[in-house]
């Protein structure tokens, strides 16, 4: 045998181990490209992606709910009650869900807001006293909710006055909503909802007895106190909440647009994937807004009242009575969590609010819409927001305000909602997609149970 003979084979066996890790290395991101490519195409990344992009009006919509409004009424039922309330985050969800579906169909539809359908099928008496109740409670909300996102900037920058920071917050949205594409817009309100997962992270910082929690979430525990009708009126108005009925009409109006469908006449053809889409949706916001709900009344009932605090009168307090109980990493969730949804859910009360009056009126409306398209519908979201902004200057308890706006909310949600499954239930206004006997029901129950909270509340202010 040759020398180069007997060489060979070590050769090759060097060779290989040599290449050996380079092979290893090259196949080893084969395999990961392949995996990453059927992730992205058919695994569970693709089909979190394709979800993430049917959610639109009703996730904004549904986070806009836990409004700093919504943090407030939740934080007191939590401290005063304990778990007692739990149980309404369950029981309020498929009202909830119910209705606002109900508004999305009648947009997705018609091709037309709410404060139009009204227009065209009912006296404009109703449909006038439907908008300045709206306009009222919005404003009240605004002035309550900007307040609050204040206070909660000062725990975090106590040395930033509390003046400055209202006017900043509302010049700062006001400039948004004005001179921002819809498209652009909608996205952030998007994003912005992810802000309320602060809430749910709260609850798992703290220790929690979850035998208890889940022994409370669906079992009714009610004294009939005049302060537990009160909250119990303030969680449904902050839940089934009339701006809310506006914004999800039109903003399912404004997406159609969005798509093309720049005429009524177009608009008023829905399909049975764009229905089950915006069902999706609806649904999945719904959900979400009561997650919230669940996990806010959940940590100060756990943390506030096992301490004794029960009884919250500023956003300072309920935030910082956290720091020292439940730790700095739920005192900043808490109080991140104001500033990020107020963020979301005062453009979506001032739009509502634009949206029925331009639309009662016949005037140009749209966040699509630029300023010099649409002077009216823009003017009607600056004095929303002003009167909002000056309501902080007059000595508004900020806590107080935000749970007397719910309960405003709570005795005006019911006269808005009989149009709503009036119009809903009708073939000549919807055709094949009016509502079935089982939402029809539904519809009509969330009245009654709205109706009599609202009476009990009012009824109780004399007793």
């Amino acid at each position: 045998m040759s020398e180069t003979d007997t060489k060979k084979p070590k050769e090759s066996l060097i060779e290989r181990i040599v290449e050996a890790p380079a092979q290893t290395l090259e196949r080893t991101v084969e395999v990961s490209e392949k995996v990453i490519k059927v992730l992205e195409n058919e695994g569970p990344l693709k089909s979190a992606e394709a979800y993430w992009q049917t959610l639109g009006p009703g996730l904004i919509t549904g986070a806009a709910d836990d409004d700093p409004s919504g943090i407030a009424t939740y934080s007191q039922t939590g401290a005063q009650y304990h778990f007692n309330l739990l149980w309404l985050a369950a029981f309020s969800f498929p009202l909830m869900a119910v209705v606002q579906e109900m508004c999305a169909r009648i947009g997705l539809v018609t091709g037309r807001g709410l404060a139009a359908n009204i227009k065209l099928h009912y006296p404009k008496w109703i449909l006038y006293i439907c908008t300045a109740l709206l306009f009222a409670a919005n404003s009240f909300n605004i002035g309550a909710d900007l307040g609050a996102m204040a206070k909660a900037t000062q725990l975090l920058l106590p040395n930033v006055g509390f003046a400055f920071l209202v006017m900043f917050f509302s010049a700062g949205m006001l400039l948004l909503q004005i001179f921002v594409s819809y498209k652009n817009y909608a996205k952030y309100l998007k994003w912005l909802s992810l802000v309320l997962m602060t809430y749910v992270l709260t609850a798992f910082i703290i220790h929690l007895n979850w035998r208890e929690v889940l022994a409370s979430a669906f079992v009714p525990h009610l004294d009939f106190s005049k302060g537990q009708i009160f909250l119990i009126c303030g969680i449904l108005g902050t839940t089934i909440s009339p701006y809310l009925f506006f914004w999800q009409t039109s903003q399912e109006v404004e997406e159609e647009i969005l798509d093309g469908k720049t005429s009524i006449k177009l608009r008023q053809s829905a399909t049975k994937k764009e229905v089950g889409k915006m069902r999706l949706d609806v649904w999945s916001g719904m959900f979400f807004s009561n997650l919230v709900m669940f996990f806010i009344i959940l940590t100060c009932g756990a943390v506030l009242f096992t301490h004794g605090i029960t009884n919250i009168t500023t956003a300072a307090e309920a935030a910082a009575a956290l720091r020292p109980l439940a730790g700095e990493y739920a005192f900043l969730l808490f109080a991140v969590g104001i500033i990020g949804i107020g963020l979301q859910a005062v453009p979506v009360l001032a739009g509502s609010a634009s949206y029925a009056i331009s639309e009662s009126l016949g005037w140009k409306e749209g966040l699509y819409r630029k300023l010099k398209q649409a002077y009216a519908f823009y003017g009607v979201i600056i004095i929303s927001m002003l009167v909002g902004l000056l309501l902080n200057f007059i000595h508004l308890d900020p806590i107080k305000a935000l749970i007397y706006a719910a309960v405003a909310n709570g005795i005006v949600a019911p006269i808005i909602m009989i149009p709503i499954v009036l119009i809903s239930s009708s073939h000549k206004a919807m055709g094949q997609w009016k509502n079935g006997p089982i939402l029809k029901t539904l519809g009509w129950m969330a009245i009654g149970l709205m109706v009599i909270a609202g009476g009990a509340t009012i009824i109780s202010f004399f007793l």
